[in-house]
This record gives structure tokens, C-alpha cells and sequence, in this order.
């Protein structure tokens, strides 16, 4: 295809794509290098059985300004309350929106033993308007297994404030949301078993394959040869004698390893906010990129018909189209076999592309086969 072919396939679509693969676009291994740092791994891997496990209760508001809910769970959840107290009261008599039926969510950390505290997350379930100036009535919180393992009470913390008139509000940030800190008591722990059978596993964060036997070649030569790369996910570690008395120790110290992490060449396109995010070791073929753009304008404006005085005539509308038409020149970026995606995005910067000519270039290139790279869509 030549210059003259490329201007007139150009007239017609915003971003053309003419790409020849010539050769495979080869680059040393140092090069790929130098786009991944070295990283400890503690960065790139957790520990099996060490994790946070998910709390969840729900409780009693109180102390609002009238902000409460008007429901019937308020209601009831405060005669419940005053049962507990030795005060037996009808739901249907109590008339209050000072207070309100939240939900009350927490992560409990790995290693919190009883006695400890840790932060709670308090949040509306009726219709109160504000939690500002609350105070949450002790409530159990409870595990996936229905055992409770904390117990939350205490003021909140709200973000934001909200006021109201007659006819009119005005609020700042979310006021149906509020934090207690260090609100819930632990009163049981987890047993976490990290170290079983002598033996500590590392899951990567993202599964690779080359990233887990680099993980391994890296302990091994702090170590010895203890580990050894289970799947794309996990390393499997056996903990050296000198540190069976002590694994928590011997976790720490690998949590320091320097390794460098390998990626797969991936250009991630978000066409709904036309984000687009490029690795590093992405390449393109020999590819040359026609862009250009035409732009019509089609504008109605209908004339009125007014007839004479006495003739009989009636109004009426006389249709009048306008149509504006105007051409860019088409712009011609051509680039080698070894460029990458970064090349790309600067020359179509060069010639005024914008973030979507980008990505319909993208998606042309890896239906040509010139994008060396996965390209996800999202």
C-alpha cells in the first residue's frame, strides 16, 4: 500500500491500521530486566494460613438528634433491649428517631489474642439520616462459623456533618457511615497454622511460573536447597533445622529475599473510560499507522412561510438543511520492528490522536499479529 492508497483509505475512517509483522521483535534479556526491579518477597507473596477473617454483627444507635430511623426495627430491636433489663415494653409504644439498626463488619487481624482491640465499621440498614453524635450499644460480633469472636461499643466517628432546615439540607461526605476505633474487644483468637509439618508455604499474589522458580532459586541459595516451586501459585519451603524451634523467625527472614518478579507482555484497554495501561516489555512488529479524521456538521433550520394579509393562506414550515463538511490531512506514523508500545503512544501523541484513535489502533495491531502481547479488553 502506498502514500496515495493510505490518504484515500483515510477520507473515510478516523484511524486506519496497515501492519506488516516482518519479524519477530527480539530483545535481550537485560532489557526485560531493567523493567522489573528487584522486590522483597514479602511484597510479592503471603504466608498459607496466615489471614484476616471477616466479623459481622448487627446492633443499636443511640444518642441521635432526631436523625434516627423511622421504622418498625428500631422499634423493636429497643424493646428487645429493655426486656434484657427487666422492663417489658409494647413496640408499638415507643416513638423515638434518636435511634438506629446498623450493621457492625471488622476485620480480625492474624495473631489478636483475647483482650485486644482492633476497628469496627458501623453503617445504617433502616432510613436514619445521620449516625453524627452516636453511640454503638455493645453488640457481638460473629464469624462465618456463627462463633463470636469480638464484641464492638462505643462513640462514633463520623467523616462528614449534615444540617437541615424547613426547606432545604446540605450535608458533607457520607454521614450513615461511621468508624469506632479500636471499638471491639477480642474475646477469642484464631488458631493460625502457618508452619505445619515443618513446612511453610508462599502463595504469589500473581501467579507466574518463572516468578515462583525464581522465588525458590532464591531461597535456595540463602538457605540451601529447602525449596522448590509447586505450581505457577505456590512455593513450598521446609523449614531448616536450625530454625525449627523458631519459625516465625525464619518467616521473617525470607520475607526479606530479594527477587525479581517476571510479568507477561499485557496491554490493558478500558473502553469505557478509554484507559489504557501498557507493560513494559510489550513490542510491535514493523507496522505503519495512517491517521486522520473527518468531521460533518449537519444543521436544520427550517424557514417560516408567512402568507399575505386576506390571501387565505395558512402558516407553514419550509424544511432547510445545512451540511458542513471538513477533512484533516491524514497523518502517516511508521515505526521499526523493535519499538514498543511506549514508541507507539508517543508518536500517535505527536500527530493529536486521542486516547480511542489509541485504542482502536491496539486492536487492530493485535488482529494483524503485530502486537507481541495479550491484549485485554475490559
Amino acid at each position: 500500500m502506498n502514500n496515495m492508497d493510505v490518504r484515500k483509505a483515510a477520507r473515510f475512517l478516523p484511524v486506519i491500521v496497515c501492519a506488516i509483522c516482518l519479524e519477530a521483535a527480539v530483545t535481550s534479556g537485560a532489557v526485560f530486566a531493567a523493567l522489573q526491579p528487584m522486590v522483597r518477597l514479602k511484597d510479592l507473596a503471603t504466608v498459607e494460613g496466615v489471614r484476616d477473617n471477616q466479623l459481622v454483627g448487627m446492633g443499636l444507635v443511640v444518642g441521635l438528634q432526631g436523625t434516627g430511623d423511622k421504622g418498625r426495627m428500631a422499634n423493636q430491636m429497643m424493646a428487645n433491649m429493655t426486656d434484657q433489663f427487666g422492663v417489658v415494653m409494647d413496640p408499638r409504644q415507643l416513638n423515638s428517631k434518636n435511634a438506629a439498626v446498623v450493621t457492625v463488619t471488622c476485620q480480625l487481624s492474624p495473631f489478636l489474642q483475647p483482650g485486644q482491640n482492633t476497628d469496627v465499621l458501623v453503617s445504617t440498614i433502616g432510613d436514619a439520616k445521620s449516625l453524627e453524635g452516636g453511640v454503638l450499644l455493645q453488640t457481638p460480633l460473629k464469624a462465618a462459623n456463627g462463633e463470636i469472636y469480638a464484641v464492638a461499643q462505643g462513640p462514633l466517628t463520623i467523616g462528614g456533618w449534615a444540617d437541615s432546615g424547613a426547606a432545604s439540607s446540605v450535608k458533607k461526605n457520607v454521614v450513615t457511615v461511621g468508624r469506632i476505633p479500636n471499638g471491639a474487644i477480642v474475646e477469642r483468637g484464631v488458631d493460625m497454622r502457618y508452619a505445619s509439618n515443618g513446612t511453610v508455604n508462599l502463595l504469589l499474589r500473581q501467579s507466574d511460573f518463572t516468578t515462583a522458580s525464581r522465588v525458590a532459586t532464591a531461597i535456595n541459595s540463602k538457605f540451601g536447597n529447602v525449596a522448590h516451586a509447586v505450581d505457577g501459585r505456590m512455593i513450598s519451603v521446609a523449614i531448616p533445622p536450625n530454625y525449627r524451634n523458631a519459625p516465625s523467625a525464619f518467616v521473617a527472614s525470607i520475607e526479606g529475599v530479594q527477587v525479581r518478579p517476571d510479568a507477561a507482555a499485557k496491554v490493558v484497554v478500558n473502553e469505557r473510560t478509554g484507559t489504557i495501561v501498557m507493560g513494559g516489555n510489550v513490542t510491535i512488529g514493523n507496522t505503519s499507522v495512517a491517521h486522520g479524521s473527518l468531521m460533518v456538521k449537519v444543521t436544520e433550520s427550517p424557514e417560516i412561510s408567512q402568507p399575505g394579509p386576506f390571501s387565505g393562506g395558512t402558516t407553514a414550515a419550509a424544511p432547510r438543511t445545512d451540511v458542513y463538511a471538513q477533512e484533516n490531512s491524514p497523518q502517516l506514523v511508521e515505526l521499526p520492528t523493535t519499538s514498543t508500545v511506549e514508541d507507539l503512544t508517543n508518536a500517535m501523541n505527536a500527530v493529536g490522536a486521542s486516547p480511542r484513535d489509541l485504542i482502536a489502533v491496539l486492536q487492530a495491531m493485535g488482529e494483524a499479529g503485530a502486537l507481541h502481547g495479550e491484549l485485554v479488553i475490559q
